[in-house]
């Protein structure tokens, strides 16, 4: 292979420095925290690595003069581990909570490093195969995206002021919202001639956000799938269900019933069919790459090698020691650890799922990249397995419900850890970074990110409660459904079969299946407020002509009000546990005045990314 990084193999610069570790830490607590109310409230999390590596060049050029880019590399390293931590820990934990069995913050930050750690670990193996002898086949576009991003970092200074702005806009817009309660946050009309459903749009700036990352044709997709759900299923629900006697699995007859109730008592059920056959398509697709992974990983895992002075410095891992040493730890810890609820063949379980599952997700992010990665049907897939062997057993009492939902965490966690780690590790091959000190810098930046989302969880849980409209928690939701669902032989197969089905005749059509099944199980305020920003993506797309400065300044912008609006609605979630502000209050403005509110933060958007092109396009003419 002629591969030559950007900084050769041979040269040696500054990497991992005191400064580089103590920023990725603190903007991996941000990005921890916001991604981790992002996927509480509307079930994905945006990638930290472009926003961190600009604002870590920016801090640096500002305080620090001269640094190295791989420095500035370990920064977007070690802050990417909140994010994926988030993600991991977000998607699962809630389910415990709804089910009354809410565990300790220490048992979360346990859980949580403990998954990190294994699903760093477990990624080693697979390094040299999934980023150095697929290099050029595997497009990693966050990864590569980032690396780029750090080669030109001239502009630093001006791209940290655009995230900055948005940030601002973010915290300002929420306060307004959710603490001062000049507007509601989610604007709701009922449509009654078209029985009774409703047009509904959650209003916040990090929705906004989300949808210009993930760009027009995924948030119509999305948009798509609440649309299905909201206005064809549930008009058609209230039609034919006029009858007075229940459908199982409701408890009232549907004539009752409002949107809301439709919503969750069936079409929920049908979005975790097509959920989980978006997953399994997912993972057959990449079969073919499965077997060369990890018969390649294995290979390396059983050459032991004592002398690395012949390795050149850029393909050096952690030892393939400390991988066997570490994990038996990992392993000890959660079958003896006091407490937990994980008996030896959870264990297994999670050893050879987790394994197998961290070569899905490390190739699928190489694919499609980390925001199309289809980590929920890996972890209900997981669940589901543990669910049945349990159920097979005859083991079907409430502590194996909650020990399988406790190995899903940990397991969910080490996943989401592996799909960030190989985008990382693709950025450093790239940049001709140490593979070693990024596989330490990302255990270390597990710990405090650990805590805070720890902490993050029981104040929103506190002060909204997991699976309210505030605070959805859909995946959580989802899993404690499937688990509790599979374990008392009552979930209702027909529903989840119709998902199967939708999602089968997605996948004819050729269009990706779990954004349109997030988009079914989700509540339709969430997708249409993500329609909006998938809207504001094309528009500059279109105006810019694809123009990569537009297209940075608008995800640094994006990315801002994610950022803004979730660190905001944390610290507004603290205020309401200890009683400064209540939780809800009346609004002092209509809801057109904050749909019309909304719309302007739109378009201020727009413009405020769009003013450079438009600036260019005049001086041209």
């Amino acid at each position: 292979m002629n591969f030559k990084p950007f900084i050769a193999s041979e040269k040696h610069v500054a990497e991992f420095t005191v400064r580089a570790i103590i920023l990725g830490i603190i903007l991996g607590l941000i990005f921890g925290i916001g991604n981790g109310y992002l996927a509480l409230k509307v079930g994905t999390t945006v990638s930290a690595s472009i926003p961190v590596a600009v604002i870590s060049m920016a801090i640096f050029r500002l305080f620090f003069r001269r640094a190295s880019i791989l420095e500035n590399n370990l920064v977007q390293t070690i802050a990417s581990m909140g994010e994926g931590l988030a993600a991991g820990v977000v998607f699962t934990v809630p389910a415990l909570f709804i089910l009354g069995e809410g565990p300790s913050i220490f048992r979360i930050c346990l859980l949580s490093i403990l998954g990190g750690i294994l699903g760093i670990l477990f990624m080693i193996p697979m390094r040299r195969y999934i980023i150095v002898h697929e290099h050029g086949k595997l497009p990693f576009p966050e990864g590569t995206a980032c690396a780029e991003i750090l080669k030109s970092g001239e502009a630093a200074g001006s791209k940290a002021f655009t995230a900055s702005m948005g940030i601002l806009a973010g915290a300002l817009y929420k306060i307004c919202s959710s603490a001062l309660f000049l507007w509601n946050e989610t604007t709701t009309w009922m449509i009654k001639p078209f029985q009774r459903t409703e047009f509904s749009m959650d209003a916040t700036p990090a929705l906004l956000g989300v949808g210009t990352i993930i760009g027009p044709r995924i948030a119509a997709i999305l948009f798509a799938g609440g649309v299905l759900g909201w206005w064809v299923l549930i008009p058609l629900i209230h039609l034919f269900g006029q009858g007075n006697m229940p459908i199982y699995p409701g408890k009232v007859p549907i004539s009752q019933m409002s949107s809301e109730d439709i919503w969750s008592n069936y079409v929920r059920y049908i979005g975790v069919g097509s959920v989980a056959i978006g997953g399994l398509l997912s993972f057959f697709k990449i079969i073919p790459l499965l077997k060369k992974t990890f018969h390649f990983g294995l290979k390396e895992l059983f050459q032991f090698k004592a002398d690395i002075s012949h390795i050149p410095r850029t393909d050096r891992d952690i030892s393939l020691r400390w991988l066997f040493l570490g994990s038996v730890i990992i392993i000890l810890t959660l079958w003896l650890f006091p407490g937990l609820p994980m008996n030896f063949l959870t264990i297994l379980l999670l050893v050879i799922l987790g394994f197998f599952f961290v070569g899905v997700t490390s190739l699928t992010v190489g694919i499609v990249g980390s925001t199309s990665n289809p980590v929920s049907g890996m972890t209900i897939t997981t669940l589901l397995i543990t669910c049945l062997i349990f159920l097979s057993l005859g083991w079907t009492e409430r502590i194996y419900l909650i020990a399988a939902l406790t190995m899903g965490i940990v397991a969910n966690v080490a996943i989401c850890l592996a799909g960030t780690t190989s985008q990382d590790l693709k950025t450093g091959h790239l940049l001709g970074a140490t593979p070693r000190l990024q596989q330490i810098g990302e255990i270390i930046g597990l710990i405090i990110p650990a805590i805070a989302i720890a902490g993050t969880l029981y104040l929103l849980n506190k002060a909204y409660g997991f699976g309210s409209s505030q605070i959805p928690a859909p995946q959580g939701t989802l899993m404690a459904l499937i688990a509790q669902g599979v374990m008392n032989r009552n979930i209702p197969l027909t529903l989840v079969i119709i998902g199967v089905v939708i999602g089968l005749f997605m996948e004819c059509l050729r269009m990706p299946i779990l954004p349109f099944a997030i988009g079914l199980y989700l509540p339709l305020s969430l997708s249409t407020s993500i329609m909006l920003g998938g809207v504001v993506s094309l528009f500059l797309q279109q105006l810019s002509k694809n123009s990569e400065e537009t297209s940075e300044r608008s995800i640094l912008i994006a990315s801002g009000l994610v950022a803004g609006d979730a660190c905001t609605g944390v610290i507004i979630a603290l205020l309401i546990v200890v009683g400064v502000i209540p939780a809800s209050k009346e609004a002092f403005f209509p809801d057109w005045v904050a749909l019309t509110l909304y719309l302007s933060l739109a378009i201020g958007f727009f413009f405020y990314a769009s003013s450079k092109s438009l600036f260019f396009a005049k001086r041209k003419n």
